[in-house]
C-alpha cells in the first residue's frame, strides 16, 4: 500500500474529520463515500477519494510524487466533468501533495487550454503548521508531514498526543498510520525512537499492507509460472491463465514443479482439474 493509498484508507475511516478540515463541514452533516470508479471509460488513480457532504462533493487526491500520467490538471478536469455529469452539484477538488519538493508541478492549481479553464485547490502539506492536526486524533497522522524546523520536537508532540488516546484500538490504528506516513520524511531508526513498532504491527492498516504485499507476491508468481508453462507447451487458453491466477501460493509452488512434466495444454488442464477435485 502506497503512502497516498494509505491516506485514502484513512479518509474512508474518518471522513468527518477531513470534511470538517477541508470544507468546514458541520459534524452533523450527512456524509457518503462515493465509488472511486466513475462511469464512461473508468479512470483510476492512487489515493483518490470522493465524499458527498450534504449537497457537495469533496474530491481528494493524495499525491506522493508530482509526476502523473495523465498530468494532474487534466485528471482533475476529467474527474470534475464526470462527477458533475453524474451528480450535478457543487464539487470541491483538493490535491494534497505529501512529500516536500520544489517541483513546479506542485504549484499548479489549474487546467487552461484555449477556451477551457478549470481550477482546483492545492495543499502542500509540508507548508502547514502541525497544530492544525495535533488536536484532532483522526488527523494526527498528517502532523508528521507538516511544517517543522525541529523534527524531534514535532515527533515528541505527536507521540504525546498519541499517548492521550484512551481507546487502544484507535490508538493502534493511528500509530500505524503515523509510522507509515512518517517514512516520507524520517528515517526508520528515528521513527522507532518515538513510536512503538508493535503498535504499528497490531494496527488494521498495517495488516492490510501485509495482505496486499502477499497478494502482489502471489500474482507475480502466478504470472511467472504461466510464462514458464508457455515455454514448455506454447500458448495456452486465456481461461487457463485465469485459473492459474486464482491459485494459492502453495498450489503455485506445486504447479511450478509439475509443469516440467507437461507436454501439451491437456496436461495442464488435467492437473488443474485434479486440483479442484482434491
Amino acid at each position: 500500500m502506497s503512502y497516498d493509498n494509505t491516506l485514502k484508507y484513512w479518509v474512508e475511516k474518518f471522513p468527518e474529520a477531513f470534511a470538517q478540515w477541508l470544507l468546514n463541514a458541520s459534524p452533523t452533516e450527512e456524509l457518503e463515500i462515493l465509488k472511486t470508479e466513475l462511469s464512461i471509460e473508468p479512470i483510476r488513480a492512487d489515493g483518490v477519494m470522493f465524499l458527498r457532504v450534504t449537497n457537495r462533493i469533496l474530491h481528494l487526491e493524495f499525491q506522493t510524487s508530482p509526476q502523473s500520467d495523465p498530468p494532474i490538471p487534466r485528471r482533475m478536469l476529467n474527474y470534475w466533468f464526470r462527477l458533475y455529469n453524474q451528480y450535478e452539484c457543487e464539487i470541491e477538488q483538493v490535491v494534497i501533495f505529501l512529500k516536500p519538493t520544489t517541483s513546479p508541478s506542485v504549484f499548479v492549481d489549474e487546467f487552461r487550454k484555449q477556451n477551457t479553464y478549470h481550477r482546483y485547490r492545492v495543499i502542500r502539506i509540508w507548508e502547514l503548521e502541525p497544530e492544525l492536526f495535533l488536536d484532532t486524533p483522526a488527523l494526527l497522522p498528517l502532523a508528521v508531514l507538516a511544517k517543522t524546523e525541529q523534527p524531534r520536537n514535532l515527533l515528541t508532540q505527536i507521540a504525546q498526543k498519541l499517548d492521550t488516546i484512551e481507546d487502544k484500538y484507535l490508538q493502534r490504528n493511528i500509530s500505524g498510520c503515523i509510522q507509515i506516513l512518517a517514512g516520507i520524511n524520517f528515517q526508520k531508526a528515528l521513527i522507532k525512537t518515538y513510536f512503538r513498532e508493535e503498535l504499528m504491527k497490531e494496527s488494521v492498516i498495517y495488516q492490510e499492507i501485509v495482505q496486499e504485499v502477499k497478494e502482489e507476491d502471489r500474482l507475480d508468481k502466478a504470472s511467472l509460472i504461466a510464462r514458464q508453462i508457455k515455454c514448455f507447451i506454447g500458448d495456452i487458453h486465456p481461461k487457463l491463465e485465469n485459473r492459474i491466477q486464482e491459485l494459492s501460493l502453495k498450489q503455485l509452488d506445486d504447479l511450478g514443479i509439475a509443469l516440467f512434466d507437461f507436454k501439451k495444454e491437456e496436461d495442464l488442464v488435467n492437473w488443474l482439474d485434479t486440483l479442484e477435485l482434491s
